[in-house]
């Protein structure tokens, strides 16, 4: 496949003397008016902007800088097909002609203070006019190229790129070539077309009145391709969940994210990943306003083994005074390996604070019942929160079998009921969302 590089130099040739354009003006003769030195395979550049104005995309605003922003946020909903990202009023869209940018568009640079422009309705059609109706006047075949400034992902700054083309190859494919050292080029696509309306750019700028440029010595064939091909298609964009749209999968998927996981990678936990999910916990419902729920981190070593030590002692004996077979108990206590292994132990509590007590014992008993409950709470927010954070999980629930061991060894008051235990590491893989039960085995509707 032949290079798409001028080996003998480009030139980039601004076109002086055109006017201020205004709806219904002939765009095509006033570039051949301005240019007609124009030759075949030169690519004719042309800000988006005045096709704008000449095809009546101008909308009619107030000069109040409240009630025009006002407007121009309408505006931007009106032409905006998703909404990508958003910070502030400032939101990044895909506009219904499927280029991502700021704003659909929308712009009030360059118009009168008493108007609002959108993109052209079909850029790529307006260029094939201005395209055809350029041969007809000069007899010249040319290339045209509509461009409209935007940022990129990632990169600071903006540039121009095509929006609108006709008559020349809008992205070169290097697959299947060989570079200089043999090397086969397998996925290199360059958008031609964009590279184009960048250098035209330097040439035309924002502020110098030059909405036109040529780019001279290029001979890009004419392949049949528009700039809606430098679209990608949403089935092959990594990114194609917009703001909403995200937003609105993450909180279906966020309780899904976790899931119990018994094995973990050697790489160490951010700490303060732990503080943030923790910090989530905390914010689970409780009677009174309460918040009786705290989360031991077991960091020093020593103290880890020597609590599970008496844990593993306490379940021996447990499980032996129920009759179990040797074998049964080893392999039961073989279990327990897991909070060993884990990178973090967590340990939760539901504690008495804001807890009352009343003269109905059984009215007492069911406020410490409610009060467990919330403690679920936190511990189910706990491990959700890991999950946000990318981090594997598993809660274990026998220490709530060994309450008196567990209060002993680390020293606590009498009131706090441990909750289980949760290993906490970084995932083998990364976690993904596991499929929702289905309702009806659980949703009972009278």
């Amino acid at each position: 496949m032949p290079d798409h590089a001028a080996p003998e130099g480009l030139q980039i040739l601004p076109v002086h003397g055109l006017p201020e354009f205004r709806p219904g003006d002939d765009v095509a003769a006033a570039v051949a008016g301005a240019a007609p030195w124009l030759a075949d395979g030169d690519v004719v550049v042309v800000t988006s902007k005045i096709f704008s104005k000449a095809e009546g995309r101008l909308v009619a605003a107030p000069e109040d800088p409240e009630e025009r922003d006002a407007l121009r946020r309408r505006l931007v909903d009106q032409e905006t097909e998703r909404i990508l990202a958003r910070r502030g009023k400032t939101l990044i869209v895909a506009s219904k002609l499927g280029i991502v940018q700021a704003a659909a568009g929308v712009d009030g640079s360059n118009v009168r203070r008493d108007e609002l422009a959108l993109l052209p309705v079909d850029p790529d059609g307006s260029a094939a006019r201005l395209r055809a109706e350029l041969r007809e006047r000069l007899g010249v075949d040319v290339a045209v190229v509509v461009t409209d400034t935007m940022g990129r992902a990632w990169r600071v700054g903006q540039t121009d790129v095509a929006i609108g083309s006709a008559g020349m190859t809008v992205i070169h494919r290097y697959g299947g070539a060989v570079d200089a050292q043999g090397n086969e080029l397998l996925v290199t696509e360059v958008a031609l077309a964009d590279e184009v309306a960048g250098a035209a750019d330097l040439v035309k700028g924002k502020l110098g009145a030059m909405p036109v440029a040529v780019v001279r010595g290029l001979a890009s064939p004419d392949d049949g391709s528009t700039a809606r091909d430098l679209v990608r298609p949403v089935d092959e964009d990594m990114f194609r969940l917009g703001a909403d749209e995200a937003l609105a999968q993450g909180r279906r998927e966020a309780v899904l994210m976790r899931r119990s996981s018994r094995e973990f990678s050697a790489e160490p936990v951010d700490p303060e990943a732990l503080r943030r999910a923790v910090g989530v916990a905390l914010t689970a419902p409780a009677p009174h306003h309460s918040t009786p729920f705290r989360f031991v981190r077991l960091a020093d070593p020593a103290r880890r083994t020597a609590l599970l030590d008496a844990l593993r002692e306490c379940w021996r004996a447990d499980l032996a005074a129920d009759g179990r077979p040797a074998d049964e108990i080893e392999r039961r206590l073989a279990r327990g390996n897991l909070l060993r292994r884990a990178p973090e132990l967590l340990l939760p509590f539901r504690t008495g604070d804001g807890a009352q007590e009343y003269p109905d014992a059984a009215r007492t008993a069911a406020e410490r019942d409610m009060f467990t409950v919330a403690g679920g709470a936190a511990v189910q927010s706990l491990l959700v929160a890991l999950a946000a954070e990318g981090l594997a999980s598993c809660w274990v629930g026998s220490t709530i079998f060994a309450a008196d061991v567990v209060r002993a060894e680390l020293g606590l008051a009498a009131d706090w009921q441990p909750l289980g235990a949760v290993a906490v590491g970084t995932p083998v893989a990364p976690l993904a969302p596991r499929p929702a039960a289905d309702p009806g085995v659980g949703l009972v509707e009278w």
